[in-house]
């Protein structure tokens, strides 16, 4: 896809990327004008597979509290003509997930607690 100028070339990137076998987003946020197009996806795996399918080189990761819940907002982003695209992905998370975090690179296949 060349440009995203409209609405209907907006969605062919969606409906590009789930006749490529992507799952499809679970909500899909489309600003008026095309400038700013956010996926909402159920999973890290659809995540992963969203943000390569989309060339996405930025990252970013949120973590925070909603009312006694601990949450991970999991963020990529890539600009095409213009339109700024995010595939987001919520996830909520336990004290031992954010323990986790605190450990650096542990090998693969090793329980690091």
């Amino acid at each position: 896809m060349t440009e995203l100028a409209t609405r209907a070339q907006a969605f062919g990137l969606i409906a590009n990327g789930v006749s490529a076998g992507l799952s499809a987003p679970w909500r899909v946020y489309l600003a008026r004008g095309c400038r700013y197009l956010s996926l909402s996806v159920g999973d890290r795996g659809e995540w992963d597979a969203w943000r390569t399918h989309l060339g996405c080189p930025e990252l970013s990761v949120r973590v925070y509290d909603s009312g006694g819940e601990i949450r991970r907002a999991s963020v990529a982003e890539v600009i095409l003509d213009g339109c700024r695209i995010s595939v987001e992905l919520v996830e909520e998370v336990s004290t031992d997930d954010l323990e986790r975090l605190l450990v650096v690179d542990p090998l693969p296949g090793t329980d690091e607690r």
